[in-house]
């Protein structure tokens, strides 16, 4: 064996099942179970647990560690995100962007994300974000799994320049492309930018990634478009739908139709709890709402949910450390996910699903698959939760590319 990692446990086993030992060699897991003989390397797992990695399925690198830049967003408003970082996007240059987000990119691989899913805007006419993003996607391929979406930040009817830089950014090798109907100008416009982004992404079969009534109005229905345009393309699970903020404001009656047909459709709602919880609500009187999308009902449903950050010191959002297990906790929360399946389904929303989301092939721990997994102390999915541990190992394809030394705290008082 390269590597071998001794007592280990699984997250889900049941309780009374011992630790583990998994053997690794070339890259792949060889072994699970008991290993009595020698390896390049050994590692205690010291009854820890192991994941498959973490995925974050909806981040923004090119705006990351701009947070101050050119000013504060002293109202935590959606509007003056948009506009500050319109202005940012005037000081925009290729090593700006790619600094930036490689910076972003080494805290979340250290805190066990080993696949990520970045917008990109496409709003300028150099596509300075995009082609940054694009070489920083193969310059971490060794060890890291990049997926670039084409975002047109501004809109497509609004800033019909768009519509060509969408084409191609395509052709530069943009993994899927974006809309963002609910700022388009009328309800009519956001409509057709939907329409115009599903017929580009069945001609090229890639991604479709809407930005999806990220607005505290309930009369923002753009859902449900999306739903029936991803079953009438075809392109169903390739489909996913960010935010859904408006859906927190509908009526029973018309979200429970909502809700059957984002089920039929096979479509993924990603929810950004820790920007969301922060950002909407902004312009309720009290009792003020949130802004969350119903993920209880959505994966009581069956829906493909998943949960992410979003954003990490942004004009849009000042905080954010790249841990998803921040992004669960916060999710336990504000969605009323306190039971312990409900925890252990947050947990699924950070890994399996996430990874369903970006339909990864090969993602989880088993015999054959690539040895990319993260390893915590923790109990169980509660445990880790309530904790957000740092990884203390993380590892992807079979090489530790990520170690965090735990914390030792001394205590100075009489027992």
């Amino acid at each position: 064996m390269d590597l071998v990692i001794r007592h280990i446990r699984l997250l889900g086993d049941s309780d009374n099942q011992g630790p583990i030992d998994i053997g690794i060699k070339d890259g792949l897991i060889a072994i699970m179970g008991s290993f009595d003989g020698q390896a390049e390397r050994e590692i205690d797992g010291s009854g820890h647990l192991a994941l498959p990695p973490f995925v974050e399925s909806h981040i923004h690198l090119d705006t990351v560690l701009t947070a101050g830049e050119p000013s504060w967003n002293e109202s935590g408003t959606l509007f003056e995100g948009i506009r500050l970082w319109q202005k940012r996007k005037e000081t925009l240059t290729y090593e700006d962007v790619r600094s930036r987000a490689e910076k972003v990119l080494r805290m979340q691989l250290a805190a066990g994300n080993l696949h990520v899913r970045t917008q990109a805007d496409i709003s300028d006419p150099h596509l300075t974000a995009l082609r940054a993003l694009l070489e920083l996607r193969e310059r971490v391929k060794p060890y890291m799994n990049l997926q670039v979406i084409a975002f047109p930040q501004d809109g497509i009817r609004a800033c019909p320049d768009n519509a060509q830089r969408l084409e191609e950014a395509l052709q530069l090798g943009a993994d899927g492309i974006g809309a963002i109907p609910h700022l388009e100008p009328t309800r009519e416009e956001g409509l057709a930018s939907l329409d115009f982004v599903f017929r580009l992404a069945e001609k090229h079969g890639c991604f479709v990634h809407v930005f999806c009534d990220e607005t505290d109005d309930a009369n923002s229905t753009f859902l449900e478009s999306t739903a029936h345009l991803a079953m009438r393309s075809g392109l169903r699970e390739r489909v996913t739908a960010a935010h859904a903020s408006a859906s927190a404001y509908y009526s029973e009656a018309y979200f429970q139709k909502v809700l059957g047909l984002l089920a039929r459709s096979g479509v993924n709602v990603v929810c950004c709890p820790l920007i969301n919880s922060a950002m909407q609500g902004r312009f309720d009187g009290y009792p003020k709402g949130r802004g969350i999308t119903r993920i209880k009902d959505l994966w009581s449903a069956g829906v493909n949910v998943s949960l992410a950050h979003d954003d990490i010191q942004t004009p849009f959002y000042p905080m954010g450390t790249g841990s998803m297990l921040q992004a669960a906790h916060m999710a336990a929360h504000l969605g009323h996910m306190m039971g312990r399946e409900e925890v252990a389904e947050l947990v699924r929303m950070i890994t399996i699903r996430a990874a369903a989301t970006l339909k990864l092939e090969d993602y989880g721990i088993g015999e054959g698959k690539p040895a990319n997994l993260i390893v915590l102390p923790g109990q169980d999915a509660m445990d880790l939760v309530r904790r957000q541990p740092d990884c203390r190992y993380v590892i992807s394809r079979g090489r530790i590319v990520a170690e965090t030394q735990p914390a030792n705290s001394r205590l100075f008082i009489a027992t």
